[in-house]
C-alpha cells in the first residue's frame, strides 16, 4: 500500500456531495449543531474511482447489537488489507441506517470523509421536520461556505447563552450527555464552554466539568483508556 493510494482516497469529496444533518440543539429547538456527512454511495464511487470496481469488496459481521463493515481493498504486493469499524441502529431506518453508518464508518479507516471531522460544525437554524428537526435554507448557504473552506467568524460557530445559573447548566449537562460520538462531543465543547463557563458559578461549572469527564471516559475505547 503505497501513500498515493491513502493520499487519493482522503482527497476532498466536490463540495456539492457534503450534506449538514442537525446535531444537538438548544432548548428551545429554534438552533442546532450543523455536523457534515456524505453518502454511502459517494463512498462507493471514491472507492470505484481509486482502486476500481474489482479493487474493493465489503463483508457484514456482527458484534453483538453492533453491525461492523469491513472494507478491504487490494494493494499490490500485499493482498486485500482490511479495515473495519461498526455502528448501532439509526433513529430512521434502522437497519438499513446502521449498514450504511458502519460502511462510512469504515470508510474513514480508509481515509475516505474523515476531513469531515476537522470541519467547524456552527450553530444554525432549524425548524421541525416531521419528528425530527432540519436546517433551514438560508443557513444551508451559510454552511456552502464552510464546505468551501472560507472562514467562518467565532459568533457564527458558537449558540449564545440564553441562560444563567440552574438553568444553563442543565442545559449544558443535557447538550453534552446527547452527544452520540467523540468528533461530536469534541465539537458541542469546544464551541459552548468559553459561554458555559462565562454565566456559571464555580459550583455549577464543576458539574459541567464532572460531566465532560464522564462522556471522555465514555467515548475513549477501553484499550486507550487502560
Amino acid at each position: 500500500m503505497t501513500a498515493t493510494l491513502m493520499d487519493r482516497l482522503a482527497a476532498p469529496l466536490p463540495p456539492a456531495l457534503v450534506s449538514w444533518r442537525v446535531g444537538s440543539t438548544n432548548a428551545a429547538k429554534t438552533k442546532g449543531m450543523a455536523l457534515a456527512y456524505i453518502d454511502a454511495r459517494d463512498v462507493m464511487n471514491r472507492l470505484d474511482e481509486v482502486v476500481g470496481p474489482e479493487g474493493w469488496q465489503s463483508r457484514y459481521p456482527h458484534a453483538g447489537a453492533k453491525t461492523v463493515c469491513e472494507i478491504d481493498i487490494w494493494c499490490e504486493g500485499r493482498g486485500w488489507v482490511t479495515k473495519a469499524d461498526g455502528a448501532g441502529d439509526t433513529d430512521v431506518e434502522k437497519e438499513k441506517g446502521s449498514l450504511s453508518d458502519a460502511f462510512k464508518r469504515a470508510a474513514v479507516r480508509w481515509g475516505i470523509g474523515r476531513y469531515l471531522y476537522d470541519l467547524p460544525s456552527p450553530w444554525v437554524e432549524i425548524e421541525p421536520m416531521g419528528r425530527s428537526y432540519k436546517i433551514t435554507d438560508a443557513e444551508k448557504k451559510r454552511l456552502a461556505r464552510v464546505v468551501a473552506g472560507e472562514k467562518v467568524s467565532t459568533e457564527e460557530l458558537h449558540e449564545p447563552a440564553q441562560n444563567d445559573g440552574p438553568a444553563a447548566v442543565d442545559l449544558a449537562i443535557r447538550v453534552l450527555r446527547d452527544t452520540k460520538s467523540g468528533p461530536e462531543f469534541k465539537a458541542v465543547w469546544e464551541a459552548n464552554f468559553e459561554g458555559w463557563k462565562a454565566v456559571m458559578d464555580a459550583g455549577d461549572y464543576a458539574r459541567v466539568q464532572a460531566v465532560k469527564a464522564e462522556m471522555v471516559k465514555k467515548f475513549t475505547p477501553a484499550k486507550e483508556a487502560a
